[in-house]
This record gives C-alpha cells, sequence and structure tokens, in this order.
C-alpha cells in the first residue's frame, strides 16, 4: 500500500495492520512512486521465497 505525504515522497505500508498497534508498519519511504512500486514488488519477492 503506497501514499504519497504531504513532502512529496510516496511511503509504502504494510497490506496488514499490526496486531498490537492496529495500524499498518512503514516498510520504506521513497522519492518516487516508481521506486516505490519496485520496493513493493521485492518485498512480495522475498515473502515468497
Amino acid at each position: 500500500m503506497i501514499r504519497k505525504l504531504k513532502s512529496g515522497e510516496y511511503r509504502l505500508y504494510s497490506r496488514k495492520k499490526d496486531p498490537k498497534t492496529h495500524k499498518r508498519r512503514n516498510l520504506g519511504t521513497f522519492d518516487s512512486l516508481e521506486a516505490a512500486k519496485k520496493h513493493e514488488r521485492e518485498v512480495q519477492y522475498f515473502k515468497r521465497h
């Protein structure tokens, strides 16, 4: 899940909410939407390998 911040950067959040905090985990902040999407693909690949 990618959200645009007021600063113009993009932040990648986990798809599921953290059971303890009931919020989504921050998985990194990126300058461009393409970079955030690339990292999201890397995360999904890593989860399955």
